[in-house]
């Protein structure tokens, strides 16, 4: 048995083996049973490997929320597109699908949503995590640029900023728009009009 898990359980209890026998091994796993996890779970899927995320905190929620309720206004208006919010996976390339905490995309590419998940964006927002942000930061800003989605917004807790990458055409990495902090308007390329008070934001005053 494994040490760890020993420890967790009450004397005389085994951990239940055979459930962990009815998935796939880390590596063998392919995107239909990735897609057909059962429940609510934050997962995302790196080549045959499925990644458990950190369960959000109630101020990263609230962060999500605010920015939820204020995109979903600005684009219902003229009927602009979609929004969503994770856990929703989004397709970058085969093998490979994130849930970003926004997501974003146009009327005109309604072909690319499908029910289980979306095949790439038009615009994505992560609220840094904690318990690795160089994962948003690093990570994520080279694999949504890679994947060719227009423009990431990094929404930053500790520095109370929120920094605008763009993607230039035919480019495969993005450059930043403006850092945006406090007493500021962060404001998008690719929706022209849509901004976002950072004060407001983090006082949950949106």
């Amino acid at each position: 048995m494994n040490q760890i898990a020993a420890r967790l359980l009450p004397d005389g209890l085994e951990p239940a083996w055979d459930i962990a026998r009815l998935f796939p091994p880390q590596g063998g796993w392919s995107e239909e049973e990735y897609l057909s996890l059962p429940g609510n779970h934050l997962t995302e899927f790196d080549h045959g490997r499925v990644e458990v995320l950190e369960m959000p905190s109630e101020s990263h929620q609230l962060l999500v929320a605010a920015l939820y309720r204020a995109l979903m206004a600005f684009v219902g208006v003229s009927r602009l597109g979609t929004v969503l919010f994770a856990p929703f996976p989004v397709k970058l390339w085969e093998g490979k699908l994130r849930e970003p905490d926004i997501v974003f995309m146009r009327r005109e590419h309604a072909e690319r949503r499908h029910d289980k998940y979306w095949q790439g964006a038009d615009l994505v927002m992560e609220v840094m995590s904690t318990d690795d942000p160089k994962r948003d930061r690093e990570t994520k800003r080279r694999e949504y640029a890679i994947a060719g989605i227009p423009e990431y917004w990094l929404v930053d807790p500790t520095r109370q900023t929120i920094t605008v990458f763009i993607l230039a055409a035919d480019a495969d990495c993005y450059t930043v728009r403006g850092v945006y902090g406090c007493g500021q308007e962060a404001a998008a390329e690719s929706l022209p009009g849509f901004v976002i008070d950072v004060r407001a934001l983090f006082e949950n005053d949106l």
